[in-house]
């Protein structure tokens, strides 16, 4: 095929050399990530980064080394959540991400910007570029399991993480609401669009436990996550209740202190994903 031009579309032959054109970015070279799992939601407000930060530190306490790259380039609290402030440094490989008391590694916007309560108003192809960066420029050092924080919805950094990154799976955090069948369904149409395995849900602020005596209150109704589930053959992996302590640690950047014995069936999806 010496005359091929490139220009598929100008030529009737059935080339068996034409490969599918893959947009994956090249990881630094002096980085290492085994596992990508992406925590998305398909709304916002449902808790997804206190989610994310919870199985950081659950998957960290395994053993395991772990990294938190913040996508959510307009409304980035990852920083927040584990207490940090700047990062390691750069030098001509790349930039290091800030490390957390318990060794956690974390890339964020916030963390590059003179002023953290600055606003980024960029337009999505500059915000889905930063993310990209934080792929092809951060050093990531021997990361087992690099979690990324997602914005909602499904526009320029969702597609750029799926296209640009080797997600090997998908949790999608959700609430007990009555649009959650709308939301959920769009989350997990885009994941397949993009052929990536969504590993099942997780159902933050299920419910409320009284202190004094252990009853569990359904704030926000009867939630419908089992039948939607169902309907994907997917599994409903967590029920997260509301808890004041896991808030309060989030604001203190002490999220490395809270108990997260209820994300354990996440973390158990996550590990025996492919």
């Amino acid at each position: 095929m010496s005359s091929c031009n490139g220009n598929c579309s100008s030529c009737g032959s059935d080339c068996a050399d034409r490969k599918a054109e893959s947009l994956l970015a090249a990881l630094n070279p002096k980085a290492s990530v085994k596992k990508v799992i992406a925590v998305v939601s398909g709304k916002g407000g449902v808790g997804k980064s206190t989610v994310t930060s919870m199985l950081a530190v659950a998957m960290a306490r395994k053993g395991k080394r772990v990294g938190v790259l913040d996508a959510d380039i307009t409304g980035p609290s990852a920083p927040t959540a584990f207490g940090v402030t700047e990062c390691q440094g750069a030098n001509e490989d790349g930039l290091y991400p800030a490390l957390t008391r318990g060794g956690i590694q974390v890339m964020s916007i916030n963390l590059l910007l003179d002023n953290p309560a600055d606003p980024v108003v960029w337009r999505g192809p500059v915000i889905a570029g930063a993310v990209k960066q934080f792929w092809t420029d951060v050093i990531w050092e021997d990361v087992d399991y690099l979690f990324v924080d997602m914005p909602p919805g499904t526009g320029d950094v969702p597609l750029t993480v799926f296209q640009s990154l080797p997600v090997d799976g998908i949790v999608i955090v959700t609430s007990p609401q009555d649009l959650v069948s709308m939301i959920v369904s769009k989350a997990v149409k885009m994941a397949n669009m993009m052929h990536i395995p969504v590993l099942g849900f997780v159902e933050n602020y299920s419910y409320l436990e009284c202190p004094d005596c252990g009853k569990k209150i359904n704030v926000f109704g009867e939630s419908h996550l089992d039948e939607v589930a169902a309907s994907f053959g997917l599994p409903v992996l967590a029920r997260l209740p509301i808890d004041p302590k896991v808030a309060q640690s989030y604001d203190n950047g002490l999220m490395e202190t809270v108990d997260t014995s209820k994300v354990d069936g996440v973390i158990a999806a996550i590990e025996a994903a492919q």
